[in-house]
């Protein structure tokens, strides 16, 4: 901020990084905790949710925040590395408050919340929220000039209430540059009525790489308050391995009415995954690997790569195969290796430079063999062909791990210690 101003709006908070006084970074902002008080007073702004580097989200006492400037919070180096655990009087202002429809005070007019300002009180460490930047009325596609204005926080009213189809746009925008696995994390933090909010405010793309990313409980609480068509969509648009994982864990009346609505094709592929035993090569695999049919150019390949919405796993190979090239293909022939791509012209074609060697996986490997594949030749991703010898998909390091890790460790802090920072408590508060 400007010198000589103390006041910052949470959506320009949101995200920011956290610095120690030697200058290393902490970890970011996620959230601001404050607590509402009576009388139409100002809530006193408590302190941060800052999610350091092992994805922990901890409670950063306003106390202990020396200068909030220049896009960076700066904290004293004495931090309580516990999990933040939210207390029933206190308000996460993005994930609670933004959004939130409220009425002026003067005349009765519904508003909407759109950005809360946070102010330092002059000589003092404290914080209060005292401004609230509002669009008058009840909302809609076309807004006219003039309908939205800051006010003090006294001139709204209806904070205090807990509110039912509460929006979630300018939530989504506080976060919108936020990865998959990032905003998954949000998420998994909020209220279950405000997650299903933010889910149902997603686009099908955005919210399937978000399910990907919460644990499994999570991911059976959204996808249960969805309408049936729009969850049938989402699991179409999820990486056919992910949607069988999920629907897996339904019951199968649900299942099977989920995979009715969807797709023919997409379902098809979720029922040949289902179809394996889990923790295989055929119930860890994905459906759909780069397949080229071997009078495929190395230019046809490198375009095929750059598919922004391939993993980096699934980029580092293409599959080479006679037609048909849609799993189960016809036979498989080899693998390239991206390296090889870009060493060679890019008129070659994929057919003559296959590496034959490298023997695929049959789909009922058991998953300590494909780890142990995957770690001797130091492959990101494996090929799973079947007794025919067509291509039935592929494996790649990022669903091993998953399989391979506690179940929980989407909410497990890794690594606790990695700040080398002291885990002292803070007396202020009880995080």
């Amino acid at each position: 901020m400007a010198a000589g101003v103390h006041r910052v709006f949470v959506s320009h908070l949101s995200g920011v990084a956290v610095f120690d006084p030697n200058g290393d970074q902490v970890g970011r902002v996620q959230d601001v905790v404050a607590m509402l008080r009576v009388g139409g007073r100002p809530p006193r702004v408590l302190g941060l949710v800052v999610e350091v580097v092992s994805r922990r989200r901890i409670f950063l006492p306003m106390t202990r925040v020396t200068g909030v400037e220049s896009g960076q919070v700066i904290t004293t180096g004495v931090i309580n590395m516990r999990r933040f655990e939210q207390r029933g009087t206190e308000t996460l202002v993005i994930g609670e408050l933004l959004d939130r429809r409220v009425r002026m005070v003067d005349g009765g007019e519904e508003a909407t919340v759109l950005d809360v300002a946070l102010t330092q009180l002059p000589a003092r460490r404290d914080w209060e929220i005292d401004k609230v930047f509002v669009r008058r009325g009840k909302g809609g596609a076309l807004r006219r000039k003039g309908e939205t204005l800051t006010v003090e926080w006294s001139a709204v009213t209806g904070f205090s209430l807990e509110e039912h189809g509460q929006g979630a746009e300018n939530l989504l925008a506080t976060f919108e540059r936020l990865r998959p696995a990032d905003l998954a994390s949000v998420m998994h933090h909020l209220s279950p009525k405000r997650r299903a909010e933010v889910a149902a405010a997603l686009d099908d793309d955005r919210l399937a790489d978000v399910l990907e990313e919460l644990p499994e409980d999570d991911q059976i609480e959204i996808l249960g308050k969805l309408q049936e068509e729009r969850a049938a969509d989402v699991l179409e648009a999820m990486d056919p391995d992910d949607a069988a994982d999920l629907l897996s864990e339904l019951p199968e009346d649900d299942m099977e009415r989920l995979l009715t609505l969807m797709e023919p094709a997409d379902a098809a592929d979720v029922r040949r995954l289902l179809a394996y035993e889990d923790r295989t090569a055929g119930g860890l695999m994905t459906t759909e690997p780069i397949v080229l049919r071997p009078d495929a150019t190395v230019a046809d390949a490198l375009a095929r790569v750059r598919n922004p919405d391939l993993s980096p796993a699934l980029a580092a190979q293409v599959y080479v195969c006679r037609p048909p090239d849609e799993t189960p293909t016809g036979k498989y022939l080899g693998t390239v290796h991206f390296q090889r791509l870009l060493r060679d012209p890019p008129f070659t074609l994929v057919g003559s430079i296959v590496d034959t060697d490298l023997r695929p996986l049959p789909p009922d490997t058991p998953l300590p063999a494909v780890t142990s594949y995957l770690a001797t030749y130091n492959m990101v991703a494996a090929p799973v062909v079947d007794a025919s010898g067509s291509l039935l998909g592929a494996v790649t390091v990022d669903d091993v791990l998953d399989h391979l890790l506690p179940d929980d460790w989407r909410e497990t802090e890794l690594h606790s210690g990695a700040l080398g920072m002291s885990d002292l408590p803070e007396a202020s508060h009880g995080h």
